[in-house]
């Protein structure tokens, strides 16, 4: 799940002025961790103690109110509803991370997946992105290659993944549901050369940026296996001590 965060926290600074670019620092003093590194960790503590995920979204909401979330899912959060809203943003996609590492089985993985959109995006594009994300970081860690990952989401999910980085740059703009972003941060993740590339990849694209590279940098965590020292050691100094914590505790448990 490291992936994830360190895609959120590139992509933060571009999320409102975007970089059709691969060309730009990783790091400045304006990059930090969003609404994204926010659920994936509540979601991982979920795993971890059993605890029920829409609890720990709303707890995480009240320790980091100024993380950037959505209107609807800061509505939902301060209030006393626990319904989910029927969302297809991209969301569910983005915090899915932790599920695909924390079980052994492509199956158990869907189905955690699932369970960790339904909270509050129970639209079926909402569970289908979660999913599909879910599904390319294990199978990527599992030793499945691009064009293997590739045919199963499409064949699974019905995302078409044919267009290149170039046709799509020019006129994408900024688009947080689950089908206008998910299958773009699929596609930085296939032709990405390594898991810096790919995180350059998702930037340049514009739109959502720090989504599109979280979801883009799980899926090439899961692939390359492990996140590069000097990325990893950027995040870790822009995590303040409790999701720190609750990450360790992650990847010591995997």
């Amino acid at each position: 799940m490291l992936g994830a965060l360190a895609g959120d926290i590139i992509g933060s600074r571009f999320e409102w002025a975007n970089h059709k670019s691969k060309d730009f620092d990783l790091f400045t003093e304006e990059s930090r961790f969003t609404d994204d590194t926010v659920h994936s960790v509540a979601l991982a503590e979920s795993l971890l103690d059993g605890r029920p995920y829409g609890e720990l979204l709303r707890t995480y909401h009240r320790l980091y109110p100024d993380a950037g979330y959505g209107g609807r899912f800061d509505a939902w959060a301060r209030g006393g509803d626990n319904r989910p809203y029927g969302s297809y943003g991209n969301g569910s996609a983005m915090r899915v991370s932790p599920v695909a590492w924390f079980y052994d089985d492509l199956e158990a993985v869907l189905e955690g997946a699932r369970r960790s959109a339904v909270v509050t995006h129970d639209h079926p594009e909402g569970i289908k992105g979660a999913q599909a994300v879910a599904a390319g970081i294990f199978l990527g860690r599992s030793g499945a290659g691009k064009q293997g990952i590739r045919t199963f989401v499409e064949e699974r999910f019905g995302y078409d993944l044919s267009a290149s980085l170039d046709s799509i740059r020019p006129g994408y703009t900024f688009d947080a549901t689950c089908q206008g972003s998910v299958p773009e941060a699929f596609i930085a993740f296939f032709e990405g050369e390594d898991f810096e590339d790919t995180l350059r990849n998702a930037v340049s694209l514009g739109g959502d940026s720090d989504t599109l590279a979280c979801i883009a940098g799980s899926l090439a965590e899961g692939f390359y296996g492990a996140v590069p020292e000097a990325i990893a050691g950027e995040v870790w100094g822009r995590l303040d001590k409790r999701l720190a914590a609750v990450v360790r505790r992650f990847l010591r448990a995997l």
